[in-house]
């Protein structure tokens, strides 16, 4: 076997001897993982070798057995922040779709791109590329523009040094005008996307911050073009009634 593809093997059978573990068996050992796995005890010995020094597993000093390390709850409690966001949101989000009857859409920044965590859809659902779990540009969304311009700096320029990429004519792709975007969009406190990501959808989104004022995630009203010309005018109160619902 070649070693891209022995890489990708013992990366798979990593995976499968974490997920081996359960509520009801904790704890297991290298005959147990081996029989389960239908591998060499040398091999699951010494995939249980490299998770332990990872810290994704543990080794039991009365059983020699080994259980889920401290790593893994770690990446957990990462996971965990971002649900509670969708889940403390939730409220906010209801209430913006009865206010306003239209799709929103809570975003948070994730590898340098928006990821969508929750979303509720109005009456006329519209078809739009990001739903939840989706990922878009940070540059051309409104969710995106929002959680650009309270990054610091230095993210700014790195999101920027990877390319602006032109989703549809309307789509910002010099360096300069984009800045400049953020520029007003972190001093008014909402950003507009104006068919800049998707063709045939407008949107209008405003920062969700934490107790201590930090921009976690962007709470967003999307709509097709056609359902209202007055959409982009109406920019302010929707902006106003998301920093009521967001409690600013």
């Amino acid at each position: 076997m070649d070693r891209p593809r022995a890489r990708l093997s013992s990366v798979a059978n990593s995976i499968r001897l974490l997920t081996s573990f359960s509520g009801e068996e904790n704890e297991l050992g290298i005959t147990t993982l081996a029989t389960r796995l239908r591998l060499a005890k040398s091999t699951v010995h010494r995939l249980a070798a490299t998770l332990t020094s990872a810290g994704f597993l543990e080794q039991s000093s009365e059983t020699g057995k080994y259980r889920l390390g401290v790593a893994l709850f770690e990446l957990g409690a990462l996971v965990r922040r971002r649900m509670d966001v969708a889940n403390e949101a939730r409220p906010k989000l209801r209430e913006l779709l009865e206010k306003t009857g239209e799709t929103v859409q809570l975003g948070i920044v994730d590898h340098e791109s928006v990821l969508y965590v929750y979303e509720m859809e109005s009456r006329h659902a519209i078809r739009m590329a990001a739903a939840v779990g989706g990922r878009a540009p940070l540059h051309c969304t409104a969710v995106g523009k929002v959680l650009l311009a309270f990054q610091p700096g230095d993210y700014v320029k790195r999101v920027l040094s990877n390319g602006l990429k032109s989703y549809t004519p309307k789509t910002m792709t010099r360096r300069d005008e984009v800045l400049a975007m953020l520029e007003e969009v972190a001093a008014r406190e909402y950003a507009i996307d104006d068919e800049e990501s998707e063709p045939g959808l407008r949107a209008i989104a405003a920062p969700v911050r934490n107790h201590t004022g930090v921009v976690i995630a962007a709470l967003a009203e999307t709509r097709e073009v056609g359902f209202g010309d007055h959409f982009l005018g109406r920019a302010g109160v929707v902006h106003d009634a998301i920093l009521v619902i967001v409690g600013r």
